[in-house]
C-alpha cells in the first residue's frame, strides 16, 4: 500500500508539472517569433536598393522591399539575424515584356553574412533560369541556423549584419539595360535550444559603415565607428532563453521522482508487527 501511494503522488505530480512546464516552452517561442510579412507599399518600406556592400539598403525581418534597376546591376540589401534563427531569404524579378526580350535569362541570389563571407544555402531556388517570355522569376535561399558561437577556422552563420545580393549572370549584350522591378523579403525561423552552443559572441558581426569625430588635442585619432542601425525588435542575443532550460528542468523532476520510486521499491516492508521494537 505505500507503494502504491509513492507511486500515485509521483504520477500525479508528473501530470501536474508536465503542462505547466510545456507551456513555459511556448511562450519564448511566442515572443521570439519574426514579425509578420509587411504588404508592399506600406510606410517605411524601402524603395531602392544599395549597388555595394557598403550602401546595401537596409531592411527589418518581415518587410518587403522593393526597387526599380536595370539587367546587368548588383542589387544590394542587409537584414539582422539572431542566434537560433533559420533566415530565409526571398526574391521576386518582374522582367519586361517578351518583345523586349530576345533570350533567357539567368538571376541569382546570394547572402554574405557580417564579414562578408558568403553562406551557403541549405535549401531552396537560388539560382533561376527565366525564359524569353517569362514575365518573373522567383529565387529562394534558406541559410544554416544562426549559431551563438563557433570556431575560428569555421564558415558558420553568426549574429550581425547580412547581406543580399541579387543580380543576372550571363546575360547577352542585348539584354543589358532592360529596366526590372525586384522585391526582396527576409523572414526567419526560431529553431530554440535545438541550436543552443556554450558560448556567445562579445559582439554581433555588425561591421562600421562610416566614422565620426576626429583628431584630439594630442593629435590622436579619436574617430569612432557608426554601426548599422538595425538589429532585432528586442535586441541582439535576445535568443539566451531556449526551451533547453525548460526541458532540463523536466529531467531533474524526472530524476528526482525516479529516486523517489526506486526507494520506496527497494526499502521494504519495514519491521513486522509481531516483532517487539526493542528486540
Amino acid at each position: 500500500m505505500r507503494i502504491r501511494r509513492v507511486l500515485t503522488t509521483a504520477l500525479f505530480l508528473l501530470g501536474a508539472a508536465a503542462p505547466a512546464a510545456l507551456a513555459v516552452a511556448a511562450a519564448p517561442a511566442v515572443a521570439d517569433s519574426s514579425p509578420s510579412p509587411s504588404p508592399s507599399g506600406d510606410d517605411g518600406a524601402p524603395t531602392e536598393a544599395g549597388t555595394s556592400f557598403r550602401t546595401a539598403t537596409e531592411i527589418e525581418q518581415g518587410q518587403r522591399a522593393t526597387a526599380g534597376a536595370s539587367t546587368g546591376d548588383y542589387l544590394y540589401w542587409s537584414f539582422p539575424a539572431d542566434a537560433g534563427q533559420r533566415p530565409t531569404v526571398k526574391a521576386t524579378v518582374k522582367l519586361p515584356g517578351s518583345a523586349a526580350r530576345s533570350a533567357a535569362e539567368t538571376w541569382q541570389i546570394d547572402v554574405y553574412d557580417g564579414l562578408r563571407r558568403r553562406q551557403a544555402c541549405q535549401y531552396g531556388a537560388q539560382t533561376r533560369t527565366a525564359a524569353a517570355g517569362a514575365a518573373s522569376v522567383e529565387l529562394s535561399c534558406t541559410l544554416r541556423t544562426v549559431r551563438a558561437w563557433t570556431e575560428t577556422w569555421a564558415n558558420d552563420p553568426l549574429p550581425g549584419t547580412y547581406y543580399i545580393r541579387l543580380t543576372a549572370t550571363g546575360l547577352p549584350a542585348s539584354g543589358l539595360g532592360l529596366p526590372v522591378n525586384a522585391e526582396v523579403e527576409v523572414g526567419s525561423k526560431d529553431i530554440g535550444g535545438a541550436a543552443a552552443v556554450d558560448g556567445s559572441l562579445a559582439e554581433p558581426l555588425v561591421p562600421g559603415i562610416a566614422t565620426t569625430g576626429g583628431k584630439s588635442d594630442e593629435d590622436s585619432d579619436s574617430s569612432t565607428a557608426v554601426l548599422s542601425s538595425i538589429e532585432p525588435d528586442d535586441g541582439w542575443a535576445s535568443g539566451w532563453w531556449s526551451d533547453r532550460w525548460v526541458w532540463t528542468a523536466i529531467g531533474g523532476v524526472l530524476a528526482a521522482l525516479a529516486g523517489i520510486g526506486g526507494y520506496a521499491l527497494t526499502r521494504g516492508a519495514g519491521r513486522p508487527s509481531r516483532v517487539p521494537p526493542g528486540a
